[in-house]
């Protein structure tokens, strides 16, 4: 793209091409030519098995042929923003200006649509680097209602997104984890302002969330991992058709073979299926 057109501001450039502007000046944060590639076995392993903390990754690793210690995967599990999801001693302590707010989904039938809307933050790998995206979706429809990129895991990109999305409509309950970027106070005084309910995960239960779990298995195995994107631009380009895709032609089993748009926007029904919060399911 040409940035420097005379006719045609930046801002609008951005708005022909689909592209956020804060995108044009993103880098995908950069590695090691060999940590990057195990950074990429890392979340292909990960997405897979969510459960794998630094020790089993460690010894997954060895079968793959790396031979890395387990202070080296720790610190690359770390960089990506992973941990393990099985529940474990309390070992550290949260901080005193962060809020603890319940888990509040437990045993809660979901039956409408904005009822209960949900965030999470992923790791994107890309050739020579790597970006974070964070996503909302709606539980009962599996409707994507916003996305944002960001080439750091600072919290103002998931306050972007959650500005964005409250723009078009509030759900009853918001589910996040307890990651900083969520519990911040940034974060947390924008939902109770509009009058949202805030649930958070158990600490190291990402299956809390199993829906958004679902989604990012989705984008990555149906397109990042396909794709192998190069620059920020192109990934923000493709995750917006593929997010189109998800929400307007991808049809979801759970949904009688209705899309998350015909469900979302009233144009489908599910015959009054309800989805009751009990376990973690089986990731489809």
């Amino acid at each position: 793209m040409d940035v420097g057109h005379r006719e045609l501001s930046l801002r609008r450039q951005c708005e022909l091409l689909g592209l956020s502007r804060a995108s044009l000046y993103y880098e995908p944060v950069g590695e090691g030519t060999e940590d990057l590639a195990i950074m990429q076995k890392i979340d292909a392993e990960y997405t897979e098995h969510p459960f794998y903390g630094s020790r089993r990754m460690t010894a997954w690793l060895w079968t793959q042929g790396y031979e890395v210690n387990r202070k080296r995967v720790r610190r690359l599990m770390g960089v990506m923003g992973l941990e393990a999801i099985y529940a474990r001693p309390r070992t550290t302590v949260a901080s005193r200006g962060h809020r603890k707010y319940p888990y509040l989904l437990r045993g809660v039938s979901i039956d409408r649509v904005d009822q209960v809307w949900s965030a999470d933050i992923t790791y994107i790998p890309m050739v020579g680097g790597f970006m974070y995206l964070t996503a909302t979706i709606d539980w009962y429809s599996r409707y994507v209602v916003g996305w944002r990129l960001s080439n750091t895991l600072d919290g103002s990109f998931c306050t972007e997104m959650l500005d964005a999305v409250l723009a078009t409509g509030k759900p009853e309950v918001f589910n996040t984890d307890q990651g900083v970027q969520f519990t911040a106070e940034g974060f947390t005084s924008r939902l109770s302002k509009a009058g949202v309910s805030i649930s958070m995960d158990g600490r190291g239960r990402c299956l809390d969330n199993v829906f958004v779990e679902r989604l990012w298995r989705s984008v990555k195995y149906e397109d990042v991992y396909l794709r192998g994107y190069e620059t920020v631009p192109e990934l923000e380009r493709g995750l917006a058709a593929y997010f189109r895709f998800y929400n307007e032609g991808r049809l979801h089993q759970s949904l009688e073979y209705q899309t998350p748009a015909e469900v979302y926007h009233g144009n489908g029904s599910t015959n009054g299926d309800k989805c009751v919060v009990k376990k973690p399911t089986k990731v489809v």
